[in-house]
């Protein structure tokens, strides 16, 4: 039965491979099947070359665009890249996953989130599923034990001050200790002190315009922002001591140097915040005061969210290329390629192997050693 296999370019041109394959027919089970060819997997239309450059691709570029690049749907592609993930994760060991954080990605409007697991010493994706609840631990502690892990074997993990992520942690980890990432303590900060803005700017017109001013570093204030900022502090407005109370807690962070110093200073954080008369940082500080063993136990682990949230970055940017995902499922396999640090995906047919570069050393040395022992009387000289 004649079959045709897509393949790399020729030059500009398509190039597509053409045979017959015979088809066998089994005796004992009475069913016919045609003969597996030694250039493309089962069912694809492309040869196993093709299908690693594609891979190849995809990991620098938008699907959109590298189905756009090969004349071909971005259905076919997704196929591609699904099998190619799902073949090298299978391949993948997580026994020696120690220490984890999870944290939520936004996959599209609606509220709907994929929860990633990641591997706070490799600084790599391990597993990525739909949802935001108790239930995704689940599904990562399977995950990890299909692979080789154990998630009793888990010794910490860092996790936002979300209540059903403590649950899954708690029930799926029991051995592990959790701390709470310290971005998002802060980002909790920053959204009280927002609060307070928003809640003063309709009688204070002056603040209009000082959002970004209170929620940035300072040593990335533009100028104007300087000068709002300079106002702001002389102004003796609820907003001026909403961002002196967050500052304070960013140099709590900063300053803890181990877990002991950390709770020499954040229990005078708590009773400021406490008597501030400011709503919003006064529920902030019975939030940080609930979850005080967490938050100190990231002075002792030292992990965070860090490289989750490049992880994300990574993603989100991917997103914005690619003008969104077709789905959840296409959200996971992208994050996969581009941070697992999957080892077994197929190779670049294109980059240089070890045999090619060994070759070309051999071949240079080889020609030079002529060159040096061979006569040199009467040898004309080269014209540079």
């Amino acid at each position: 039965m004649p079959r045709s296999w897509r393949h790399l370019n020729f030059f500009q041109y398509q190039a597509v491979l053409h045979a017959r394959v015979p088809r066998v027919a089994c005796t004992a089970g009475e069913k016919t099947s045609q003969v597996e060819v030694p250039w493309a997997r089962a069912g694809s239309g492309f040869t196993q070359t093709l299908e690693a450059f594609i891979v190849a691709l995809c990991e620098q570029m938008p699907v959109l665009v590298v189905s756009q690049l090969l004349g071909v749907s971005d259905d076919r592609v997704w196929r591609v890249l699904d099998h190619a993930v799902k073949q090298a994760r299978a391949r993948e060991d997580y026994s020696t996953v120690r220490r984890i954080s999870a944290d939520e990605r936004s996959a599209r409007r609606g509220q709907r989130y994929v929860t990633m697991f990641c591997d706070a010493d490799e600084r790599r994706l391990l597993f990525a599923t739909p949802g935001k609840n108790a239930a995704t631990f689940k599904a990562f502690a399977e995950d990890l034990v299909a692979h080789g892990g154990d998630a009793k074997a888990i010794t910490d993990v860092s996790l936002d001050l979300g209540a059903a992520y403590q649950a899954g942690a708690r029930e799926h980890c029991p051995n592990a200790v959790v701390s709470f990432d310290p971005f998002h303590v802060i980002a909790l900060a920053n959204e009280a002190l927002d609060q307070v803005r928003r809640a003063e700017v309709k009688q204070e017109i002056e603040l209009k315009g000082c959002r970004w001013g209170t929620l940035k570093d300072a040593a990335n204030w533009t100028d104007k922002q300087v000068s709002q900022m300079h106002w702001l502090q002389r102004s003796g407005l609820k907003t001026a001591r909403a961002w002196r109370l967050k500052e304070r807690l960013r140099e709590v962070f900063a300053q803890g140097t181990d877990r002991a110093a950390a709770e020499a200073l954040l229990p005078g954080w708590i009773s400021w915040a406490s008597r501030c008369r400011l709503a919003p940082f006064k529920r902030l500080g019975v939030t940080v005061k609930k979850h005080l063993d967490g938050i100190l136990e990231h002075f002792r682990s030292r992990l965070n969210n860090g490289f989750a949230e490049a992880i994300n970055g990574r993603v989100q940017a991917a997103k914005a290329r690619a003008k969104a995902y077709g789905s959840d499922a296409h959200l996971i396999t992208i994050s996969y390629l581009v941070c697992a640090k999957l080892k077994h995906l197929p190779k670049n047919p294109l980059a240089p192997s070890g045999s090619t570069e060994l070759r070309l050393r051999v071949n240079h040395t080889i020609r030079e050693r002529a060159f040096n022992t061979s006569p040199r009387k009467n040898m004309p000289a080269l014209a540079i």
